[in-house]
């Protein structure tokens, strides 16, 4: 089943933001076992987590080598001024078709 990923945030949840980021490394290191992960679409403070000081950013760059596609919207890359890590900017058309295409998308 095609699966595509969602990070709208810079951490998993709401609240306790050191929470947030260290369930959401735990999320990301278990992932790979999602069956069918084709993306992940980041957008809004969820592209933070490409930018090279990004506490889950080994997490994504291992997912990345397995063949799972970083979707990071440009827009919002600009908007922070990030440098991202590793993944190309991409736009919104990319994501609306990343999303179009997919069996089940999971938003965290």
């Amino acid at each position: 089943m095609r699966t595509v990923v969602v990070l709208n945030q810079d951490q998993m949840g709401h609240g306790d933001r050191d929470l947030g980021r260290k369930i959401l490394a735990t999320f990301l290191r278990k992932a790979i076992a999602l069956e069918g992960l084709d993306a992940i679409v980041l957008y809004n403070s969820g592209v933070k987590l490409l930018a090279p000081d990004s506490p889950v950013l080994a997490e994504l760059t291992l997912l990345a080598e397995r063949g799972i596609d970083l979707v990071p919207c440009g827009t919002c890359v600009q908007h922070f001024g990030l440098t991202l890590a590793t993944a190309k900017t991409s736009d919104m058309d990319t994501i609306l078709r990343e999303l179009a295409v997919a069996e089940k998308v999971i938003t965290l």
